[in-house]
């Protein structure tokens, strides 16, 4: 989610050629060249090293029954996820995303601007650890903002549970305080390889990945992740599975449109938006799909 904004151009350029004839309207992807929350992963370093620490480029209850994560709608509870023009959401949450490209973020003043919540990368494969997190992730809880860790995953690297276990170990636990978000996990394009979109895994096998990074976040903070991704590469990489829609929270990125689009993976309705990779907020701008107190209530977990 978090590389310097010239390798989002390039690889913008690198899926103009696949989505070229797509339209914004209906079928153009989630965000073609959609750089993850806050951009590609904050890492440069050859596949499988450690990376520089100036890249170029959560343990609680379990889930409560009566709202597991994904249940977040509008209070209104009315709003169809696809064809809802951005001007109408203008009285939901905002909120961002960041990474070590934020470096030292002036949260005061992002909370001035607007933002209720933030997530922050912490993690890539099992080599990278965000230097910048601890300062951010308490800086963003001292100015009153719900926050959360991300993971970048690398699924060519190591296994889903590998990973995950590496994350909570880095930023990735989640408590039950009432102001720390689930853990997010980012699956999307391979920033390394043009050729292979999807990690060289096939659709089963990453679906079969994804449930086990899952799986060990479910086991060591008692919640699920959210995901992020796009509706193009969930359909690309996982045969548009619908395993994960009734259990997980939606992260769904699509750029420069006025609405997020028709929803991958049987998911029925998103829970938070990246909408634009810049704006009045540092980093990756989002929208949240409800009130502060749903918000609350996701948290909470309960």
């Amino acid at each position: 989610m978090a590389r310097h904004r010239t390798l989002a151009r390039r690889r913008a350029g690198v899926l103009a050629a696949a989505t070229a004839a797509l339209t914004l309207a209906g079928t153009a992807p989630a965000s073609a060249g959609a750089a993850g929350p806050a951009g590609p992963p904050a890492s440069a370093g050859a596949p499988g090293t450690a990376v520089p620490p100036e890249p170029a480029g959560p343990a609680g209850a379990p889930e409560a029954a009566a709202v597991p994560d994904v249940a977040v709608l509008p209070d209104a509870a009315a709003v169809p996820e696809t064809g809802w023009p951005l001007r109408r959401a203008a009285g939901l949450p905002r909120g961002h995303d960041v990474s070590s490209y934020q470096k030292r973020v002036d949260w005061a003043a992002a909370r001035a601007k607007g933002a209720r919540f933030v997530y922050i990368k912490a993690t890539e494969s099992t080599t990278y650890r965000n230097p910048s997190f601890s300062g951010q992730y308490s800086g963003a809880r001292k100015a009153g903002l719900y926050r959360g860790a991300y993971h970048f995953a690398l699924p060519d690297r190591s296994s889903g549970a590998e990973q995950a276990a590496y994350f909570v170990r880095h930023g990735g636990d989640w408590r039950a305080d009432g102001r720390t978000l689930p853990p997010a996990l980012d699956i999307e394009y391979n920033p390394y390889s043009a050729k292979h979109a999807c990690y060289g895994l096939g659709k089963a096998r990453m679906v079969r990945w994804i449930r086990s990074f899952s799986d060990e976040i479910k086991r060591e903070t008692g919640r699920r992740p959210v995901i992020y991704t796009t509706a193009q590469w969930w359909k690309q990489c996982t045969g548009n599975s619908r395993a994960f829609s009734s259990s997980h929270a939606l992260w769904i990125a699509r750029h420069g449109t006025a609405r997020p689009g028709a929803l991958p993976g049987g998911w029925r309705y998103w829970t938070f938006w990246q909408y634009a990779v810049e704006g009045r907020l540092p980093g990756d701008q989002n929208l949240f799909n409800g009130s502060l107190s749903r918000l609350r209530v996701l948290a909470r977990g309960r």
